[in-house]
């Protein structure tokens, strides 16, 4: 709570007079701990408060007791957005300092957010999801997807990344943004597709030749969900000096690739499909290693 209190103390609290009885900290964790337990109204953290209140006694006093959902939704209506997006965001930058492991770097477009009154294009939201925690560290929205590009270093600065592994997809894959992971401390295992056409090329070539130096997993990975079965092979080659001679990568240490073969679970599902994905990556990490971040960073597509 001091950390919290010392971030939010310096939001300006709305309210007057008699409404002001319960603190506002007090208010906004509440809220916080509703939404992280799947709460998304003001009902909700209402009805939280009151299933959960000898757990919050363990930390807050609720001096005047438990507060209504018109309490919670008067606070929201009146609190200014932008100030309060300042706190969260460095709230969440102090939290994430605290994690570890994979942060994956996503971009959606949400569903119904088009206004063909006003012609204004749907949001699209770029989130770091963090996949460890199952938590979301920051978001940014942008007008268009288009705008993802720019999103992504500004989505980056808001995160501590010392020590942790970024994944993005393919927009994502640019020289300008693996640099900023570097600088900040990470890692990064960004897939690489169609716009970063030349290097993609002389990967696939390197990868396909018999004779290059490549470590390959002993086991494959299995996961049988969603009604198919899945199965991944990953090889990883730390031979890349010739890769950089022609490309400068930034930060690059290795490179990989991802076989995926899916069938369905169902007898008439249909034959079996196999594609492969190609990997940019800072750190010599073992192909079971990259397997796994793979893996964690479609946590973010449930997000």
């Amino acid at each position: 709570m001091g950390g919290f209190s010392a971030i939010f103390s310096r939001l300006e609290d709305p309210r007057t007079g008699n409404a002001r009885r319960h603190d506002l900290c007090e208010l906004l964790v509440i809220a916080l701990c509703s939404c992280l337990c799947g709460g998304t109204t003001c009902t909700d953290m209402a009805e939280f408060a009151e299933d959960k209140e000898p757990f919050l006694r363990d930390f807050l006093t609720l001096k005047n007791g438990l507060p209504s959902h018109d309490t919670f939704s008067r606070l929201f209506r009146l609190l200014d957005p932008g100030a309060f997006g300042e706190c969260f965001s460095q709230f969440m930058r102090e939290f994430s300092q605290q994690t570890a492991g994979v942060v994956a770097i996503d971009g959606k477009t949400l569903r119904r957010s088009f206004d063909a009154a006003n012609a204004k294009s749907a949001l699209h939201m770029v989130s770091a999801w963090s996949c460890d925690e199952r938590v979301v560290l920051a978001q940014i929205a942008t007008d268009e997807k288009s705008n993802e590009i720019t999103a992504v270093p500004r989505l980056l600065r808001l995160l501590n990344l010392e020590g942790r592994t970024v994944t993005a997809d393919a927009m994502s894959c640019q020289r300008e943004i693996a640099q900023q992971i570097v600088n900040q401390g990470g890692h990064y295992v960004l897939s690489l597709k169609g716009n970063q056409p030349a290097m993609l090329g002389d990967v696939k070539r390197f990868l396909a030749d018999p004779e290059a130096q490549v470590i390959a997993t002993r086991e494959p990975a299995v996961d049988a969900d969603h009604g198919r079965i899945e199965t991944r092979n990953a090889v990883v080659s730390y031979d890349i000096d010739w890769l950089q001679d022609i490309h400068h990568w930034p930060g690059l240490k290795a490179i990989g690739a991802v076989r995926r073969t899916r069938e369905s679970k169902r007898a008439n599902g249909g034959p079996a499909t196999t594609e492969t994905a190609y990997y940019l990556l800072s750190e010599p990490i073992t192909p079971e290693r990259l397997n796994q971040v793979v893996r964690d960073h479609w946590g973010v597509e449930i997000a």
